[in-house]
């Protein structure tokens, strides 16, 4: 009888590979919200210090998720893996994010200005 490799869908594609593929989807959907074209706001807004606040933004979900690890580790807590697994696609995207800042890549972003959304001199 002939098993699945562990960590494969369909004995093809990894499950990070599917995980990959709906954060991409959770990151269309959400900016349809974000960025809505009824409005003026652009992603870099969410940015006013560039990469530094991607970080802080990525720092912040990490607290959570540990918070949350810590209460489960406990006997009295419902586990509530939906909340950590929303969390760490949340990491994934925002990885992007930082990384497409890096790249002058982020809607709105303005060239003059270094990846800590600064002035460049000429």
């Amino acid at each position: 009888m002939s098993r699945e490799p562990v960590g494969t869908v369909r004995g093809i594609v990894p499950v990070s590979v599917d995980v990959l593929q709906e954060c991409v989807d959770l990151q269309l959907q959400k900016s349809r919200d974000y960025q809505n074209p009824n409005s003026t706001v652009q992603q870099a807004d969410y940015y006013p210090n560039g990469i530094t606040t991607i970080h802080d933004i990525m720092h912040a979900k990490m607290l959570r998720m540990k918070s949350v690890m810590e209460a489960m580790q406990s006997d009295d807590y419902d586990p509530n893996f939906e909340s950590l697994e929303d969390s760490a696609k949340d990491l994934i995207n925002y990885s992007s994010f930082f990384v497409s800042y890096c790249r002058q890549g982020i809607t709105g972003q303005e060239p003059t200005k270094d990846v800590f959304n600064r002035t460049t001199k000429l």
